[in-house]
């Protein structure tokens, strides 16, 4: 009896770290989009379609949740705009903006930070404790972001681009949200929470998109353009999104905030195959 209940757990382990690489590098393609349509594609219009994609994909769960259980939310409408302000507006526009003036790697060192600022949150809200060796382990990583970013020159450090500060803008907001996505909207599904999540994302972006959009109809409305909004919706939103919820549910959000740990590896070994490819004759 013992033995395959002990597969089955070493099977769930397995299922898990899948689970966590997928999510992974479903998150850098977000950061590696950023860089490769900076200043073509309009950062809050790529932003807007995105979200609107993954509000209408989940929209037959939030349908059917409000269905079965009428008023479910009612007291519950000012968290869920903090949680869409702050994983998917925060987390938006400004991350495409941020990919003008910095680096895909960069982008995800930046966001790899946001397990730590889930920690010290959770310590400060009283749900996480923090001992001794997290606290030197906190320490080395920003430090060793600080070396990677600044490159050890103490000029750059005093000259961080734009993009770094906008990043680290949504960092912070990313580590918000995923101590909020499973604390709001309690009693619906992950994923009509992400849906509801996303319908916020999408009207936060739409003043800053339509200006985008009638300032430079060209690149807002490309065929390039679409095929941008329609990869951002589905492969760093819809799917990201909805595995992040459900991953957070199972193993909590400081576990969960971990696969950002991943982001700067999956990235330099994506940036590095594509300039591999490219060098080909």
């Amino acid at each position: 009896m013992a033995e395959p209940r002990e597969a089955a757990s070493k099977a769930r382990e397995m299922l898990g770290l899948l689970g966590f690489l997928l999510v992974a590098t479903a998150q850098v393609s977000n950061m590696i989009l950023a860089r490769g349509v900076a200043g073509s594609v309009p950062p809050f219009s790529i932003a807007f379609f995105r979200w609107s994609i993954v509000a209408l994909g989940l929209l037959p769960a939030i349908v059917l949740a409000l269905r079965e259980k009428p008023g479910l939310l009612q007291g519950q409408t000012f968290g869920i705009v903090v949680a869409g302000f702050l994983g998917m507006f925060i987390c938006g526009g400004p991350v495409y903006l941020a990919g003008v003036t910095t680096s895909a790697i960069n982008l995800a060192l930046i966001m790899a930070l946001a397990p730590l600022a889930v920690l010290l949150f959770s310590f400060v809200s009283g749900q996480e404790a923090i001992h001794r060796s997290q606290i030197i382990g906190m320490l080395l990583s920003l430090a060793g972001a600080a070396l990677i970013l600044t490159k050890g020159n103490a000029a750059i450090a005093a000259g961080v681009v734009t993009g770094d500060l906008l990043a680290l803008m949504a960092m912070l907001g990313w580590a918000g949200y995923t101590l909020l996505q499973n604390r709001v909207g309690g009693g619906v599904s992950f994923l009509a929470r992400i849906g509801l999540f996303a319908a916020v994302g999408a009207l936060l972006s739409l003043p800053f998109a339509i200006n985008e959009m009638w300032s430079m109809p060209s690149a807002a409305f490309s065929g390039r353009a679409a095929l941008v909004y329609l990869f951002a919706g589905l492969i760093p939103g819809l799917f990201a999104y909805s595995a992040y919820a459900r991953l957070g549910a199972k193993f909590g959000a400081v576990s969960t905030s971990l696969s950002l740990y991943l982001g700067p590896i999956v990235s330099a070994v994506c940036c590095r195959s594509c300039s591999w490819a490219k060098r080909r004759p």
